[in-house]
């Protein structure tokens, strides 16, 4: 896959592409503080289709939102909209993982006239929250928009180091967690001249979201999707989604169908061949 870059009203956003222009499109979201190297390990089972991962705004290599921007799923709808207008995409297909796979979501609902077939990994919808959390949430994500502002970055003084400590947040092996790293960090020089490196992530996307939907919202948004969709979810589940949970939102789909892997929350990454056969037979079905 190779460096692609796009202007857009979010600003310049990169991003791998694997250069079958001409070829269907599908267009690759990333989960949160991930980037485009996400979608490294499964593309070869993709070269039928003009692959495209952007880094989406304020991850990897692509720009950080303004100080008055504000990271949420509507943000994040409008900006994988944006990369396909740039494109010059009017539909395509839409894969999405954990967080980008919320983000396809809100696509599909959202303009459903321009997604052909919707591929999800460890996600459908979003993560809902009951409505008596409303002001609690609201005063936390105001108070941290206080904080993140005088948050200093930790800088590693080597990539190594920074692998490690990703691959023991996500649980991570050596080889995926450093293809995600770097591409995830950048070169500084601190005050002591010496050398190191820093995530180059935008800090304000470890805020807390000022707004969740009701869980009988997010059921109403999953029924507005019209496409084909396909989701691969891991065994055992993450504890923000149950099984029984993901199990009855799909039953809101109208085409739909579920799929469950032995692995953790980035099997697309740690099994990448068991991940890209299903998504395979689901593009080629009829």
């Amino acid at each position: 896959m190779q460096e692609f870059v796009v202007d857009t009203e979010f600003g310049r956003l990169a991003g791998l592409r694997n250069g079958r222009i001409g070829a269907p499109r599908l267009l690759a979201l990333h989960g949160w503080l991930d980037n485009a190297a996400s979608f490294v390990p499964l593309a070869p089972w993709f070269e039928g289709f003009d692959l495209v991962a952007p880094d989406l705004p304020g991850h990897g290599a692509s720009a950080h939102l303004p100080a008055a921007g504000e990271y949420s799923m509507t943000t994040a709808t409008r900006a994988a909209l944006a990369i396909a207008d740039a494109l010059g995409w009017d539909r395509f297909h839409l894969l999405g993982h954990s967080l980008g796979g919320a983000t396809a979501s809100f696509v599909a609902a959202a303009t459903p006239q321009r997604v052909q077939r919707l591929l999800l990994i460890e996600a459908l919808g979003s993560l809902s929250e009951t409505e008596e959390r409303v002001g609690t949430r609201l005063r936390e994500a105001f108070a941290g928009m206080a904080a993140v502002n005088n948050k200093q970055l930790r800088v590693f003084a080597d990539i190594a180091t920074a692998v490690k400590v990703r691959m023991a947040a996500n649980d991570l092996s050596e080889p995926v967690a450093r293809l995600l790293v770097e591409r995830g960090i950048a070169p500084v020089r601190g005050d002591d001249h010496q050398g190191g490196f820093v995530w180059r992530s935008d800090p304000r996307l470890t805020l807390t979201s000022a707004q969740r939907m009701s869980e009988g919202q997010m059921r109403s948004l999953i029924r507005a999707i019209e496409c084909p969709t396909c989701m691969i979810w891991a065994d055992p589940a993450q504890s923000y989604m149950p099984d029984a949970l993901r199990r009855e939102r799909a039953t809101l789909l109208a085409h739909g169908e579920l799929h469950t892997l032995p692995g953790t929350h980035h099997l697309h990454m740690e099994r990448p061949g068991a991940v890209g056969e299903l998504f395979q037979n689901f593009l080629t079905a009829g």
